[in-house]
């Protein structure tokens, strides 16, 4: 089913959508979605330690800028220039590996003294099509903790600890415990027509937002359609092995029941070369075990959301905003008594 790009008066009073998340996967959704609606919201982890975003970390004491970047340069509506300017990464000298975005927000971090408010400044300056918000202020790092006993702290070094215990994280946590919510995320998901959750790294895009205090509660609580966006592939040093189910229960093993009522999983087969390249990688295209998920209690929806070219297992940006369209369109709105009802159109 294709869509049609809405008018200006459409995209204007476009559906409510906030997006929970992080890294590549949420701002290749955002690119996709930005197109039919103006009301977009970005809720984006800061747990992230290492990189460019680590540094500035480090050195300024400011939390990490990297997905909140990757996130506003998928909604920016700015000449090409700057587009180029964002992404900019200096090559040689103190500055190596650092992106000009990063900086950007680093200086306007010192400038506002908040960097909510330096999200919310340079939101300004690239005319996003709807908002980027942190999701806490506060300083965190990432705790995971493995099925062997084992744990580690430190977001950018998880990877390394799994291979190393080759066994599965059986939880993660954030020190310290329980942050405070930036009151703008607890108040976009409370108005939300529809919230998604993913795509991104399970343990460390996705489950950090969920271990934010009210973020969980706010989210079980909204009436709106509530859909958990799966991962084209399983991750090297995170997700090896792991099913579509297995994705879903480690959400609720971090949140609670009502946070997912939909799962929306690629159906769209690879290229054998492709599947060959991720393979060396200990990664491998998701399965998506139905069964397990109806057991669930939770409903599923197949659509062909890869991207077709590259080489690189993603969505498809444009397909994966149709689809999400599609399965929003097909739960009808009704207004009665002041509350909103979605419905289940057979």
């Amino acid at each position: 089913m294709q869509h049609e790009i809405p008018s200006l008066q459409l995209w204007e009073r476009g559906p409510k959508i906030v997006a929970v998340g992080g890294g590549t996967g949420l701002s290749t959704m955002l690119r996709g979605l930005k197109k039919y609606t103006k009301n977009l919201t970005a809720v984006v982890t800061v747990a992230d330690d290492g990189g460019g975003s680590g540094m500035l970390r480090q050195d300024l004491g400011m939390p990490p800028p990297g997905d909140i970047r990757h996130c506003m340069e998928a909604l920016a509506n700015t000449e090409p220039i700057m587009e180029r300017l964002l992404t900019y990464r200096f090559t040689e000298g103190s500055l190596a590996g650092q992106s000009f975005g990063n900086l950007i927000l680093a200086a306007l971090n010192g400038i506002t003294g908040s960097f909510e408010e330096a999200v919310a400044q340079m939101s300004h300056v690239l005319a996003i099509t709807g908002r980027v918000i942190p999701v806490t202020s506060a300083d965190v790092q990432l705790e995971a903790f493995f099925e062997n006993g084992a744990s580690v702290v430190g977001e950018s070094k998880i990877y390394a600890c799994k291979k190393e215990q080759d066994c599965r994280i059986h939880h993660v946590r954030l020190i310290p415990e329980r942050p405070k919510a930036t009151p703008a995320a607890l108040e976009a998901i409370g108005e939300a027509d529809l919230i998604l959750l993913g795509p991104g790294s399970l343990y460390t895009s996705v489950i950090p937002n969920l271990l934010v205090d009210g973020v969980v509660k706010a989210i079980v609580q909204s009436p709106a359609p509530k859909i958990y966006v799966c991962n084209i592939m399983t991750q090297e040093g995170e997700t090896e092995g792991y099913t579509a189910a297995d994705h879903l229960e480690a959400l609720m093993t971090h949140g609670e029941p009502g946070l997912v009522d939909l799962c929306l999983a690629n159906s769209a087969a690879l290229r054998p070369e492709l599947v060959e390249k991720y393979s060396q990688e200990d990664a491998a295209p998701l399965t998506v075990d139905r069964d397990r998920i109806s057991a669930m209690g939770l409903e599923l929806v197949e659509r062909p959301v890869a991207w077709e070219g590259g080489n690189f297992a993603r969505h498809d940006p444009e397909k994966l905003a149709q689809a999400v369209l599609e399965i929003y369109r097909s739960r009808a709105v009704r207004i009665f008594r002041g509350e909103r009802r979605y419905i289940l159109e057979e």
